[in-house]
């Protein structure tokens, strides 16, 4: 595994912990939202926002300074490795527009488009969020030589 300098090393954790925070508040928004808490989910998924807009400025200012880090597991893992890191970098590239627009319907008072499109946005946002967790532990805990 290449060595990360040492100045570096804490934002894979950084990372996985915004993006840990992002699946976490995605889950409390959305009960919010099912109990007619419209004031809280807006609070939450505001924050949610924030929390995953920190991981992808902390993130690209990582691999800015680090580059890419290589998987070193072999075998099965490989496959199952590159195969969520596959869906989780389209997804990503996915969801930020469609997370802006869901906002902004929400902040315009369009509920009804907020509705159509945040049932898709949901479960895209909080995949990439957890997998997100997933490919951290994976590249960085599990399967280091």
């Amino acid at each position: 595994m290449m060595q990360v300098p040492a100045q570096y090393a804490i934002f894979p954790a950084i990372n996985a912990t915004l993006n840990g925070a992002s699946a976490v508040l995605l889950l409390i928004g959305r009960g919010f939202i099912k109990r007619g808490r419209r004031a809280a989910h807006r609070a939450v998924m505001i924050t949610a926002l924030v929390s995953s807009t920190l991981f992808l400025i902390s993130y690209l200012y990582y691999h800015a300074h680090v580059g890419s880090v290589h998987f070193q597991g072999q075998g099965w893992s490989r496959p199952v490795y590159f195969t969520i890191l596959a869906t989780h970098t389209v997804l990503a590239g996915v969801i930020v527009p469609m997370v802006i627009i869901t906002l902004s319907r929400a902040l315009r008072e369009r509920f009804d488009r907020h509705r159509a499109i945040a049932r898709w946005t949901f479960p895209l946002w909080l995949y990439v969020s957890v997998t997100g967790v997933v490919i951290y532990v994976m590249l960085y805990h599990l399967f280091v030589v």
